[in-house]
């Protein structure tokens, strides 16, 4: 309480102008990261859409593939379009940004289906997918650029702990307004046209956002630096194949980005996914779950960006990355238990068992049209998607998978049998409702929000204070999206690829742990914090102590 009547404290010292600075790049991150954030909400419904029926695991892969793209692309986004930021100004390019994020978004709200056209329908999902990456990949790094060459420099971790909100707030927004669609209409309806609706909004937004921008300025900090001739003619050059900033670049990533990256993504993304796809919730209660997480949590991005600017950045982050990594299969045992004890129950009163040849089995990242699926892979499919832990048995040779649920056998692969299977031993194919937990379920997702605040709210004035001003929006963009977009935005597809591969339904977390880890060590080893650096004349010498 006390952290955020500092934090009302420092909002009632800034100007007007200061406040309109925060609140317009704010509000426009807020949408784009809404238009980029749709598509990882509706990845289940794409699989059905968009991709082949058949495998239902494998469609899902694939949707999570495309998924996975337009975080593969982002930093090749920050690139392109922080070098622009650096050479043309902060306000330009996030303007163009935001233009090309709320076109795709549009674009994929018209698209057929893979029933209208086949395999052009994700080849044209995936195009349009891209172009979301590379225009998140240019956004973050100009909205946080902005804010922070506007801010005072004692409120600096307090007015970029603003814009770290807008992606918890754009997932927010995606969540109502998908949850507003299906509540009023019907599945069948949804799942044919109605999940349309939420892209189609976008183009309302992006009208908004870009009237809104056009009336901000240029930064103070970017056009003193024209005007005195300081700017860099090379930023990529500067940037990424000069010491020591290149050095900095990659500790940013190893030692920061990469861990926040992933415990964002743990604590937001993989529980949603993991209570509808493993614990059996229906979209519409989990939605509610993880939206009011959000709303709980979503003030801690506040504080922890006010805390940061008393007490540092960097162990602040590190600590959440710690508690995390510690944490995370006690907090999700906790959300099996906790939301669905009749699955838990069934899960302890009847092991399982899969024998089959293990060299047949395969491990399964992205699907598409090259993949080929054996008799192994579709059991495992199988279980996975029933939420079910099993235990592999390789036996060299055998050509077929054999099912063993607490001594009841089937053999060979066969979908309309194990099914029955299970059902002969009372499997429960959802979430009862009236035994969940609701207090604790929440209160868990509430904890885990609360580490994503920790490590996501000091992590802009971080980044910003690391690199100069003339190479700044290319250098802290790289290490972002890169630790957001590849370790981050990996995570749904590798913890469901491992999940199936192993076996186990919680394995997928030692992905996120093992990261977070990693970022913990490195940080604590090779960083130093930035509070206190000097952003319109420093470059990173706090760093090199």
């Amino acid at each position: 309480m006390s952290a955020m009547a500092g934090a009302a404290g420092n909002t009632g010292s800034m100007s007007r102008d200061e406040k309109f600075v925060i609140f317009a790049s704010s509000l426009g991150t807020v949408f784009e990261w809404y238009d980029f954030y749709l598509y990882a909400v509706l990845a289940p419904f794409f699989a059905a859409l968009f991709f082949p029926a058949g495998n239902d695991t494998a469609a899902l892969l694939s949707a999570f593939a495309t998924y996975a793209a337009g975080f593969l692309i982002r930093p090749f986004g920050a690139v392109i379009f922080g070098r622009i930021g650096d050479l043309v100004g902060r306000k330009y390019t996030f303007l163009v940004t935001i233009m090309v994020m709320g076109s795709a978004t549009f674009l994929v709200g018209v698209l057929p289906t893979f029933a209208s056209i086949g395999w052009l329908a994700p080849i044209l999902l995936v195009s349009l997918r891209l172009l979301q990456g590379l225009a998140l990949g240019g956004e973050y790094g100009g909205a946080a650029t902005y804010v922070a060459e506007h801010a005072r420099p004692n409120e600096r971790g307090y007015a970029t702990s603003w814009i770290q909100t807008t992606a918890t707030l754009g997932l927010l927004l995606a969540l109502i307004l998908i949850a507003l669609c299906r509540g009023n209409m019907n599945a069948k309806d949804f799942a044919e046209w109605g999940w349309r609706i939420p892209f189609l909004i976008s183009v309302i937004l992006l009208v908004f956002s870009v009237w809104i921008r056009l009336r901000l300025n240029e930064t103070p900090i970017f056009q003193k630096m024209v005007a005195e001739g300081k700017g860099s003619k090379a930023p990529l050059t500067e940037s990424f194949f000069r010491y020591p900033n290149n050095k900095y670049v990659l500790l940013a990533l190893l030692g920061a980005t990469a861990g926040q990256g992933v415990v964002w993504y743990t604590g937001q993304f993989y529980a949603l996914f993991f209570l509808v796809i493993t614990l059996k919730v229906d979209y519409i209660t989990a939605y509610e779950l993880i939206g009011l997480s959000l709303v709980i949590g979503t003030p801690f991005f506040i504080v922890f960006g006010w805390l940061s600017d008393r007490i540092g950045r960097l162990k602040i982050i590190l600590a959440g990355c710690a508690i995390a990594a510690i944490t995370y299969f006690p907090l999700f045992q906790g959300l099996t238990h906790y939301v669905n004890p009749d699955l838990e129950a069934f899960a302890e009163k009847n092991p399982i068992t899969v024998t089959a040849d293990q060299t047949t089995c395969n491990f399964h990242i992205f699907v598409g049209p090259w993949s080929k699926f054996t008799d192994c892979d579709r059991a495992q499919d199988f279980l996975t998607k029933s939420g079910l832990s099993f235990k592999i048995v390789s036996t060299p040779g055998l050509k077929s998978a054999d099912l063993d649920i607490a001594g009841a056998k089937v053999t060979g692969w066969d979908n309309a049998k194990w099914t029955a299977a299970l059902a002969a031993k009372n499997y429960p194919k959802s979430a009862d409702p009236a035994k969940v937990n609701w207090f604790m379920t929440e209160l868990i997702l509430v904890i885990m929000v609360i580490y994503v605040t920790m490590v996501y709210g000091p992590i802009a004035a971080f980044l910003v204070e690391m690199f100069p001003t003339q190479i700044r929006y290319t250098s802290m963009s790289l290490p972002y999206h890169i630790g957001n977009g590849w370790f981050g935005g990996m995570l749904p597809l590798l913890a469901t690829a491992v999940v199936a591969a192993t076996g186990n339904i919680y394995n997928g977390l030692w992905y996120p742990i093992g990261v977070a880890v990693m970022t913990l060590v490195i940080g604590l080893i090779f960083l130093r914090d930035t509070k206190g650096v000097d952003i319109a004349t420093g470059s990173g010498v706090s760093i090199q102590k």
